[in-house]
């Protein structure tokens, strides 16, 4: 017992969060136990003085436009990481490399504009993934997410993206909810394998009334299950003109080829019933000697 009669548990939690809220806490930041909230403090670059063990650290609504790799890969016990509302962009590749058990990662409202296999592949564990509201964002690789086996809930949402692969999504074993709203989806037969995969899957899509193409004109603000008819039909039972000329060409190139058969046996013709002619007029001339 302590000499104030409690027990030395209660004192060690004192002191516990002592050394949480006072040491090591970044400048304008406040601490709780395993807890870094630096949300709305203008901050430029990424805070110093980081405790090692924070397992939820918060940026958002700062001005942050880069995220050290080094200073980021000490938070090895890093789960939950907030940088929505940033100015984030350009090349994340390999920048979480040294985060490998974070669960959650929130990107939304930055500045980002590709996706690639070596921005989230180090992430095994990751569940919660937010990058809606990248207007910039125009390409995710097909790959991309290829080792995020543990996602659930992935957001891209409100991004400029115009195209997203099948295979992208689709090879996610664990994923349960897709946001896709107001993005500027361009429905051509390219695009019609990933609406059918939509509407077969079991995978909840939120604000599904605003999931719709944005081109071409003619499809412009339907939704996906109309679209899906529509391109059923335009792309497995129409031709394009491209088509018309494919076919037109290959009827040509036959016409022609049924020609020139027909020439070259007619003139084989012709030199057979020439050749047979002299050789008969021969043996006549022969008998008649």
């Amino acid at each position: 017992m302590s000499p104030s009669g409690r027990p030395w548990s209660l004192s060690l939690m004192f002191l516990l969060g002592m050394a949480s809220e006072g040491i090591n806490c970044p400048s304008r930041c406040s601490c709780q136990y395993l807890e870094v909230n630096c949300t709305g403090q203008q901050l430029q670059e990424f805070p110093v003085d980081i405790p090692l063990d924070t397992r939820q650290l918060i940026l958002a609504a700062n001005n942050v436009s880069y995220l050290p790799v080094v200073e980021l890969s000490f938070l090895a016990d890093l789960v939950y990481l907030d940088c929505r509302k940033n100015l984030l962009g350009d090349d994340l590749d390999f920048t979480f490399i040294g985060v490998a058990k974070l669960v959650y990662l929130d990107l939304s409202f930055n500045n980002l504009t590709q996706v690639t296999f070596s921005t989230f592949s180090h992430l095994l564990s990751l569940v919660v993934l937010k990058i809606s509201d990248n207007p910039n964002l125009v390409a995710i690789e097909k790959d991309s997410f290829a080792n995020n086996t543990w996602l659930r809930h992935l957001d891209v949402s409100r991004t400029g993206l115009t195209f997203l692969d099948t295979s992208t999504v689709r090879d996610l074993p664990n994923l349960r909810l897709l946001g896709l709203s107001d993005n500027l989806w361009h429905c051509n037969c390219s695009f019609l394998d990933f609406i059918t995969w939509m509407m077969e899957s079991d995978v909840h899509f939120p604000d599904a009334d605003n999931i719709t193409c944005y081109t071409p004109v003619g499809l412009h603000a339907l939704r996906m299950p109309a679209a899906e008819v529509q391109l059923h039909f335009s792309c497995l039972t129409q031709l394009y003109k491209q088509d018309y000329v494919f076919l037109c060409l290959v009827g040509f190139c036959i016409f022609l080829a049924g020609t020139m058969a027909a020439w070259l046996a007619g003139i084989c013709a012709v030199i057979y019933e020439a050749h047979a002619s002299k050789g008969e007029e021969e043996e006549e001339e022969e008998d008649t000697a």
